[in-house]
């Protein structure tokens, strides 16, 4: 748990001069040692694309958090390798029947387990697949294939001009705050100039933890002066403040909605077209965040912000507490959007840059 926002954060305008009463502040939160391996300059050609392959790269030196992120869900498809041991052509259709309740448990879903499934039979009956070792390494391969050909894009698309804009979206209760303030420590780390717009004017405690998560990760941050402030209004705020003062990315906290609330919904549209009125173009991703231990029921969720705003990546959170990471291969498979970041833990650096093939190691180890 963060601790609470201390009373004497410093608030500093930006004002020379009086003027009339604004409706946004920037908090200047205590800045921390730079740790980065290169230095974040305005302009610097191919910033973006180094940022995402630096991210990338690392995420792959620590494997072992994905691993462990993802252990209940490894511990409920243990029984594959069981029923797989001691196989034989006789056995094979009671252990493809196994397999599949084995998939299904983890939140495969239907048509992908059953995809699977009889494509295995196929190989087995045609003779390309001969010991169970075998027909393990082509389950992998099958779920593998289903990641990348549909969701291959795994890396933030921040275009070339700077501030990127990262809006952030998603119900209530899935952790969009929470996954906001992990992924500016993240970018943050790596040397990017990050600010944060405070767009939740709804929940009271959004912006106060937000402000939280500023302190923690140096990360300086837009949020209303004044109560029922418009989400769109405080991001465009925002944006216009990170264009001006050289910022790298704006990261936009938007307020959670139930995706069958149509008017809430349309706030959002607002809130893409005032970003898109300053940086033509922008936001450059449209991230929703999607609460790992409701499996598949997630799919409705996704579907209905998919339509309404375009979603451009998925960010799967509370992984580690959940058996159904079969899930984040449904969702790929189901809408064609790329997985971009995994929660597979409480701690700042627990929201994991998604690698397909990492993850398909962790669950079919």
């Amino acid at each position: 748990m963060a601790s609470p926002l201390p009373s004497a954060l410093p608030r500093l305008s930006l004002l020379s001069k009086p003027s009339p009463p604004q409706h946004h502040r920037l908090l200047l939160a205590p800045t921390r040692p730079e740790l980065s391996p290169f230095k974040c300059l305005a302009g610097q050609t191919g910033f973006f694309t180094r940022l995402g392959r630096l991210i990338k790269e690392k995420a792959k030196s620590d494997v072992e958090k994905l691993f462990s992120g993802f252990s209940k869900t490894r511990d409920n498809l243990a029984v594959i390798d069981e029923l797989l041991l001691y196989w034989n052509l006789a056995d094979t259709d009671r252990v493809l029947d196994e397999l599949e309740e084995a998939l299904l448990v983890s939140d495969f879903g239907p048509k992908i387990t059953i995809k699977i499934v009889e494509s295995l039979r196929e190989d087995i009956v045609a003779g390309k697949l001969k010991s169970g070792s075998e027909i393990k390494e082509a389950l992998k391969k099958s779920v593998l294939d289903l990641l990348t050909t549909k969701g291959s894009k795994t890396e933030l698309q921040l275009g070339y001009r700077k501030p990127a804009v990262v809006m952030i979206v998603g119900v209530n209760g899935g952790g969009k705050t929470t996954s906001l303030g992990k992924l500016a420590y993240r970018l943050k780390k790596e040397g990017a100039k990050v600010l944060m717009a405070a767009g939740d004017t709804f929940r009271a405690a959004a912006c106060d933890q937000l402000e939280i998560w500023a302190e923690r990760t140096g990360c300086e941050i837009v949020v209303a002066e004044k109560e029922k402030a418009k989400a769109s209004s405080v991001i465009s705020q925002a944006v216009k403040r990170g264009k001006e003062q050289g910022y790298d990315i704006v990261l936009c906290d938007t307020s959670g909605r139930l995706h069958t609330n149509y008017g809430l919904m349309e706030e959002l549209i607002a809130c893409k077209k005032a970003v898109s009125k300053v940086i033509p173009g922008a936001p450059n991703e449209i991230l929703q965040v999607l609460d790992g231990t409701t499996g598949l029921n997630m799919l409705p969720q996704a579907r209905e912000f998919n339509e309404i705003v375009g979603i451009t990546g998925l960010i799967l959170t509370k992984l580690d507490g959940s058996a159904r990471g079969g899930c984040v291969v449904s969702v790929v498979n189901e809408l064609g959007i790329p997985v971009k970041f995994v929660g597979v833990g409480e701690g700042v650096e627990d929201l994991q840059p998604f690698d397909a093939e990492a993850f398909v190691n962790a669950i079919f180890s």
